[in-house]
């Protein structure tokens, strides 16, 4: 299904990027032939670019404050250079002399902005090797910047003041490749991942690739005339600007549920040293009361058996970090029972399957409502708990060899109804097996 969107979205995005080549093509040959001067809003679409990159820089290096990850401090720099070239060109814009040193700089720092970006696209996704970055994240954009401006500064009598078409025929190719290579990276980055920032990076390098091509088959005669080209690049930006918003809404997101984890820890610290400690008091002082009435006491002695069990899965739930496999949680589940009971189990659990909190919850709930029946009603003293993928997808299966029953003619209680309804919940489906003499085998697929 995943695959099927992808590739729904793929087609409506190539469409789109046909349909905005044409159209730039089209306004191209129309500036040709009757394309005028907009000093102004060339200076409005230069500054609109220039506060989008400072901003989602500003962004990122937050969440590169949060992961570490290499790939978001390449990005954090090329966006810093990005941001600060078209700052500068909007100052050579409103400057009526600048000389070769105003005219040079922005589109050098330009290119240094996307090999930046380029590199961040084809970064692997690995933390920064020391934790120190956080400080000093932006020095690598602020040194190459200064070096770029230096060697520009030193060269500047030998450049012309204005470069002409063919002088900026490289530069234009360069960041064209750079863009088209970082559009295809970050496109193939977000399809198996799970990161919003990254969705909406492809769409803007493509049409920033766009932008360079337009000015390489209409290159613009004056600095201070508005082109298709320049149209694309704001286009680009407010990409980047869509992509600001949805890392926002991430942010905050991130932020809500670090507040819910921090009070499901605090709700399982109060069980652990509350609830469990007056359990255990209560079955303690129970013990006692044996001699006197035997068979009342062990009923209660086996109901605080099951209360403790329970309150220690929920303790266990709610201080369970959100990111732990389902198949390290399944087996540490099961494992306790397998000690409490006295039960050998036979695992075999599949790690490379990802479900979501709510999915593991329910599927662990199952995998010991399951292996629980087996011990209090199947009396076995073994259980095969298996957990892997096939052609209609991720299975959990919980077997014995015990007595086995006929589930058409038996009562279905709660642990049975409830298994079903967790099941359906996933979404998935629920199958139990069961016959005198053969055993039990309990069968969830989503």
């Amino acid at each position: 299904m995943r695959g099927r969107v992808w590739g729904v979205r793929g087609s409506v995005a190539l469409g789109l990027l046909v349909l905005v080549a044409a159209a730039s093509v089209g306004v191209g040959r129309w500036e040709r032939e009757f394309g005028g001067r907009s000093a102004e809003i060339h200076l409005a679409l230069e500054t609109v670019n220039a506060c989008i990159a400072l901003l989602l820089a500003f962004l990122v290096y937050g969440r590169f404050r949060r992961t570490y990850k290499r790939q978001d401090l390449l990005l954090l720099q090329g966006l810093v250079v990005l941001g600060t070239a078209n700052a500068l060109l909007t100052v050579t814009l409103v400057a009526s002399e600048t000389g070769a040193f105003g005219n040079w700089l922005p589109p050098a720092l330009r290119i240094v902005g996307t090999v930046l970006i380029a590199a961040s696209a084809l970064s692997p996704d690995r933390l920064a090797r020391r934790r120190g970055w956080r400080h000093w994240a932006l020095a690598p954009a602020v040194v190459a910047m200064l070096v770029v401006a230096a060697i520009v500064y030193w060269r500047r009598d030998s450049l012309p003041p204005d470069p002409d078409t063919e002088t900026r025929l490289v530069p234009q190719l360069l960041t064209l490749t750079c863009f088209a290579v970082a559009a295809v990276a970050f496109t193939l980055q977000a399809r198996s991942r799970d990161d919003e920032l990254l969705r909406w990076l492809g769409p803007a390098c493509a049409v920033g690739a766009l932008a360079r091509l337009s000015y390489l088959v209409f290159p613009p005669e004056r600095a201070d005339s508005l082109y298709s080209g320049s149209l694309l690049r704001t286009a680009s930006y407010l990409l980047l600007l869509v992509a600001a918003g949805r890392e926002i809404s991430r942010h905050w997101a991130l932020q809500a549920q670090a507040a819910v984890a921090e009070d499901r820890r605090r709700l399982a610290r109060e069980m652990h040293d509350g609830v469990l400690q007056e359990l255990g008091y209560i079955r303690s002082e129970v013990t006692g009361f044996r001699e006197a009435d035997p068979p009342r006491v062990e009923r209660i002695l086996a109901a605080g058996d099951r209360a403790l069990d329970e309150t220690r899965q929920m303790v266990e739930a709610l201080g369970r970090p959100d990111d732990e496999p389902l198949g390290l949680v399944l087996h540490r589940a099961v494992e306790q029972l397998s000690q409490r009971y006295g039960v050998v189990l036979d695992l075999q659990l599949d790690e490379a399957i990802v479900v979501d909190r709510a999915q593991r919850h329910a599927l662990v709930r199952i995998a010991r409502e399951a292996v629980l029946n087996a011990v209090r009603h199947g009396k076995v003293d073994r259980v095969r708990v298996e957990l892997g993928r096939d052609a209609d997808g991720s299975r959990l299966v919980v077997q014995d060899g015990g007595p086995g029953f006929d589930p058409a003619t038996r009562y279905a209680g709660f642990g049975l109804v409830s298994m079903r309804e967790r099941a359906e919940a996933l979404p998935g489906t629920f199958a139990i097996e069961s016959r005198p003499g053969w055993g039990t085998r309990v069968t969830i697929t989503w």
